[in-house]
């Protein structure tokens, strides 16, 4: 008679023969984890790659840039003349544009260039005098020494302040460079843009041309939308900024208004810089009195851009909570920097269009009819 073979003890508080379970939450979080990571990994593969041509794609981005400024131009050109000829039209016309206004901001340095160094000068004496006074009551001579040291740090880094000055001017080729292909690339997305469109999603299988196609759509209508948008709330700031400087008799009115527009095209954090420039600038010109008016100023254009302009301009092209804008601004910045900051935005709001865009035709194709 075969002896009886006993089954192996199971574990103690485990049934015999059953695997552990596991809680149904614990499996939730990690099949959102593990595609949390892949995503991850993807996105940080690609801003590996456009890392390594971020040139061109910087270029891509201000050619799109320009073509959605353009585009309406050359449209309403487009009938009464040829489309090449009036895409040619709008392009150059918009660079005499650009042009005439950086001459005139040229010009106008260049007039008020002996002003201003008396200004200046006149202004930080007047500045170190108050100093010395109560409640500050600095040394008479920190000033001398602190320019004697200033004097000192840069003869002693002539070097670097020339290798400094050389790669500038490499800086200056590659930006020169990016600008040539960006005009280069406008000219083509505002001539044939939409064949070229067309084209790409022709490649696609039958599949994946549908939601291609809605997706892009999306896309540029929130792109164009945030490009006229900005450049109407920029133009907006800088007559404000441009009408105030000058009723307050501030130097470079001109210049610091041009400052404030090219500013606000970094939302929620560009403006403030801008005008604490020219705070800066009205100090040293025209007292603290004046620059303590200019600080007023950043107060009320940041009311103004943020609880008037973005929301009645913006709303129709970019729903952002301004909590998803701060983020994506300050994200930008560590990311890429200046430019990190600028493209941050756009990029968010295209992609959140884009998915709700393809949300919504997903619900389109699986309703029943």
């Amino acid at each position: 008679m075969a002896a009886s073979v006993e089954p192996p003890a199971s574990p103690p508080g485990r049934p015999g023969g059953a695997e552990p379970r596991v809680p149904a939450s614990l499996r939730t979080a990690a099949a959102y984890a593990w595609r949390i990571i892949a995503i991850g990994i993807v996105v940080r593969v690609a801003f590996s790659v456009l890392g390594q041509f971020h040139r061109i794609a910087v270029a891509v981005f201000l050619g799109l840039v320009i073509a959605a400024v353009l585009r309406p131009a050359a449209g309403l050109l487009a009938r009464f003349m040829p489309r090449p000829l009036a895409v040619a039209v709008a392009i150059v016309g918009g660079i005499v544009l650009v042009l005439g206004a950086l001459a005139l901001v040229g010009e106008t340095v260049a007039d008020q260039r002996r002003g201003l160094e008396r200004e200046f000068v006149a202004g930080i004496d007047r500045i170190e005098r108050q100093l010395e006074e109560p409640p500050f009551r600095l040394p008479a001579d920190a000033f001398a020494d602190l320019q004697s040291r200033i004097g000192r740090l840069l003869s002693s880094h002539r070097s670097t302040l020339i290798s400094t000055a050389l790669s500038g001017a490499s800086r200056l080729l590659e930006v020169l460079t990016v600008l040539a292909l960006a005009l280069f690339c406008a000219v083509f997305f505002t001539h044939s843009g939409e064949r070229q469109w067309r084209w790409l999603c022709d490649q696609l299988p039958d599949g994946a041309r549908q939601h291609v196609t809605v997706a892009g759509r999306a896309a540029w209508r929130t792109f164009t939308g945030y490009t006229h948008g900005i450049l109407l709330v920029a133009a907006t700031n800088a007559v404000l900024v441009g009408i105030a400087l000058f009723a307050l008799g501030v130097p470079l009115a001109m210049p610091l208004a041009l400052l404030e527009f090219l500013a606000a095209f970094i939302p929620l954090i560009g403006s403030p810089i801008a005008l604490a420039v020219a705070a800066v600038v009205a100090l040293a010109s025209k007292g603290p009195i004046v620059a303590l008016v200019v600080v007023a100023l950043i107060v009320i254009i940041g009311q103004i851009e943020g609880h008037l302009l973005h929301p009645i301009v913006m709303s129709w092209a970019v729903r952002l909570h301004p909590v998803v804008v701060a983020l994506a601004v300050v994200g930008g910045a560590v990311a890429a920097g200046v430019i990190g900051a600028v493209v941050a935005v756009p990029l968010v709001a295209v992609v959140w269009s884009v998915y709700q865009a393809l949300r919504g035709s997903g619900d389109q194709v699986t309703t029943p009819a």
